[in-house]
């Protein structure tokens, strides 16, 4: 009560003053912003320049550092993407690294969210950073402990180019069995840069095409697709893959009949 009467009191006292305080925190904005643009600089140095280099990305470095900087959005299309192909019910989150998406993209949309990675060190930085109520996070490698249960959406973002072919069979027969009977799974990688050598040595297998991507997934799934971003320094590819409809096809429940 006493707080209301003080905003009550305080509020026609800064009414007149707006322009000066807006002023002040026009200021301090502006240096928050520079202080922590170069506290996530230096963060992402440490951790890239100096090796061994880490299993995931801290995706806060992207939102406070490199997006303003680089102007590059290709940083928010996986959450935007698979954000589209949410149903409401629960999600598993395969490799989810540190945790961003499933905070910010999918546990908002979605009844709760198990978000797993084989990385200690990631789920240490998604408990930290990227916590929420409906978000379980679970320490897993899912070549041989995949998260059991049944899933409205299976999210594999950033991580299928991180195994062989052969895995990649077994792990997508694995995922199946897990998906609802129209559960949809999505996600994202890279196509590979055509110079013989890895994009990072973590990778297993870089993709050529959108067809290459597409062909381990036909054997498992009635409706695939995949589709690609292109940046002056990236070139994305990203899949849906379902027996139900999947977005933007014609029965997708939000397209237009």
């Amino acid at each position: 009560m006493l707080k209301s009467l003080l905003k009550k009191i305080m509020k026609p006292i800064a009414i007149q003053f707006k322009p000066q305080l807006e002023m002040v925190a026009q200021a301090e904005c502006a240096l928050s912003r520079k202080w922590v643009a170069n506290s996530h600089k230096r963060l992402k140095w440490i951790q890239w320049a100096l090796p061994p280099q880490p299993e995931h990305f801290d995706h806060q470095i992207d939102l406070f550092h490199q997006f303003m900087d680089h102007r590059s959005s290709y940083w928010t299309e996986r959450g935007v993407f698979g954000s589209l192909a949410l149903k409401g019910g629960k999600v598993l989150e395969l490799a989810c690294g540190d945790g961003f998406n499933a905070r910010n993209f999918y546990s908002l949309r979605s009844m709760a969210v198990v978000a797993c990675d084989f990385d200690p060190s990631a789920l240490k930085i998604a408990k930290a950073k990227n916590s929420a109520p409906n978000v379980t996070y679970l320490l897993a490698d899912i070549r041989t402990d995949m998260p059991q249960g049944t899933f409205e959406n299976i999210v594999w973002d950033a991580a299928i180019e991180h195994f062989t072919p052969a895995e990649i069979e077994t792990l997508l027969g694995e995922m199946k069995m897990r998906l609802t009977p129209d559960g949809i799974l999505s996600g994202y990688t890279l196509v590979d840069n055509q110079t013989g050598e890895k994009q990072l040595t973590h990778h297993e297998y870089e993709f050529r095409d959108k067809e290459d991507l597409r062909r381990f997934f036909l054997p498992h799934f009635k409706n695939v697709t995949v589709f690609e971003t292109v940046f002056p320094d990236r070139h994305n590819l990203y899949f849906w893959a379902s027996d139900g409809p999947v977005p933007f096809a014609k029965d997708w429940q939000f397209a237009l009949s």
